[in-house]
């Protein structure tokens, strides 16, 4: 959290929008250090997450990519899926984004073909709804993991 807090704002916002690419979202987490625990900053990155303004929203989803499937995954799996994300992105103009944090690697493929079915049946207004509040968990994973990555990654004593 230390080397969160102690960055520049543009070495925070740059973590921050490799986590959600909305540089609004970015500048008002960051303004808002020192935050003294990652509750406190993924609490921080929710709210703001909430406050997006449409045109802060379709930035973020414009830099979202399809979740691909595993290497190993059956051809006909991955035709599948390239079909449904064309789909996808053909009725609501963005990449299909879900949050897959909890879910075991072995289930992710069925749970992203069952999320892009059920979820295409929704009106424009709804699944930007939708698609906001996976944007949001998305972010909080990233961030979460990042976070957690860097303290693993300092070497002892630092």
């Amino acid at each position: 959290m230390g080397r969160f807090n102690a960055a520049s704002a543009a070495e925070a916002e740059e973590l921050l929008l490799s986590c959600c690419h909305s540089r609004h979202w970015a500048e008002r987490v960051a303004s808002h250090r020192p935050y003294p625990t990652v509750d406190a900053l993924l609490a921080a990155a929710d709210e703001a997450g909430y406050d997006l303004a449409g045109h802060d929203l379709d930035e973020a989803l414009a830099a979202e990519c399809p979740v691909l499937p595993h290497p190993d995954a059956p051809p006909a799996a991955r035709t599948a899926l390239r079909a449904a994300h064309a789909a996808y992105e053909s009725s609501f103009g963005h990449a299909f984004v879900i949050s897959l944090d909890g879910v075991r690697p072995g289930e992710r493929l069925d749970q992203v073909l069952a999320g892009i079915r059920s979820r295409l049946g929704n009106e424009p207004e709804e699944e930007r709804a939708v698609a906001a509040d996976e944007l949001r968990r998305l972010a909080r994973a990233r961030l979460a993991f990042r976070l957690a990555r860097d303290l693993t990654s300092r070497p002892a004593g630092a």
